[in-house]
């Protein structure tokens, strides 16, 4: 080496070392730097990633296939567990789509154009730790076969389900979330009766006239607005000690199809029975904090509906209460009703 480079060096060391700056560090940075960038290359294990989808390298479980016009499932590597193939256009679903993706945790389907004769009846057999599928907005008339008894949470809404029989919902002890509003069902038969997991279901807007059977004793949320329910089974609620929130607007319900104290019962939170045909004010558990009921026919503002004895001890815990859009008026509630409703911060009528 060149003297003058030496007593460069030399003098530059002193000073490097002082101030923690290693002269020679630029090389091995480099060669971190080379290490790094390799562990951002795609990761193949299974398969590569579709051209048609992203794999991104610091998350390679995940393959987002949404929103690329694709008409088919493409190829899925064996090490994808959270598959995103929304807002596409499958029409189907065979037995090849999913073979090698046996290791999927979430399967999101929804807003494509599934048929349920387009899904093959085995497809999902081999998923055996899927836990989230989502599979609404698509037109399917049946709840798909054989579906895995790992899930968890199934979106299945926004399709044209008529019917949903004891076999669509065996054995899946896990499901905690069933999303079926915004379909055609008329029946559900017993087919709830094995959902033990249950805590959300949402039955919205189909064409349900009663209270489907067996119902799911851990449910917590529970949602049947716009169906053509006009009676409620005796006790219906009894056996739901953790049910806290129940909505059952826009439905047929009168005073004579609900039998006495069936919404006296401890624990309910929120009661909707708005836009129904009611002409007095059920009765409802003191611990109730949210009553709607607008757009009825309720001609008296009956108190004992909340408090059956007002005095200091005893009193309504009711927050809000809506009665606009019925036959009474500001004039019409007491003035028992600020002891007994001393908790609502207003009574709209």
């Amino acid at each position: 080496m060149h003297l003058k480079t030496l007593i460069l060096l030399s003098a530059l060391l002193p000073l490097c070392l002082s101030h923690g700056w290693d002269p020679l560090g630029w090389l091995f940075r480099r060669h971190g730097q080379a290490q790094y960038f390799g562990s951002l290359q795609a990761d193949t294990t299974g398969g590569a990633c579709p051209a048609e989808c992203d794999c991104p390298p610091t998350f390679p479980v995940a393959m987002y296939c949404d929103g690329r016009g694709l008409n088919a499932i493409p190829s899925i590597p064996s090490r994808i567990k959270y598959l995103y193939l929304q807002h596409n256009a499958i029409s189907a679903v065979p037995d090849s789509a999913l073979i090698n993706a046996t290791n999927l945790v979430w399967l999101f389907l929804h807003h494509n154009q599934l048929t349920s004769d387009a899904i093959s009846k085995e497809v999902f057999l081999k998923l055996e730790g899927l836990e989230r599928l989502f599979l609404h907005h698509n037109n399917l008339t049946s709840i798909p076969p054989n579906l895995p008894r790992s899930l968890r949470d199934l979106r299945i809404d926004h399709n044209r389900i008529g019917k949903v029989i004891p076999t669509d919902l065996e054995g899946m002890d896990n499901l905690t979330i069933l999303y079926l509003h915004d379909n055609n069902i008329a029946d559900m038969g017993t087919s709830l009766k094995a959902l033990k997991s249950l805590t959300l279901l949402d039955l919205s807007n189909n064409k349900l006239i009663k209270i489907p059977d067996a119902l799911p004793e851990h449910l917590h949320q529970f949602y049947l607005e716009f169906n053509s329910i006009d009676s409620l089974p005796e006790g219906f609620l009894g056996g739901l000690a953790q049910l806290q929130y129940v909505r059952m607007s826009h439905n047929q319900l009168t005073n004579k199809g609900i039998p006495s104290d069936t919404f006296n019962v401890t624990g309910l939170v929120e009661l909707d029975l708005s836009y129904n045909k009611l002409e007095r004010i059920p009765t409802v558990s003191t611990t109730l904090q949210h009553l709607y009921l607008q757009a009825n026919q309720i001609k008296e503002f009956t108190l004992g509906s909340f408090c059956s004895i007002v005095d200091v001890t005893n009193f309504s815990r009711l927050q809000t209460l809506r009665l606009e859009g019925n036959e009474i008026s500001q004039e019409d509630i007491p003035l028992e009703s600020a002891l007994c409703l001393r908790k609502a911060s207003s009574i709209q009528i």
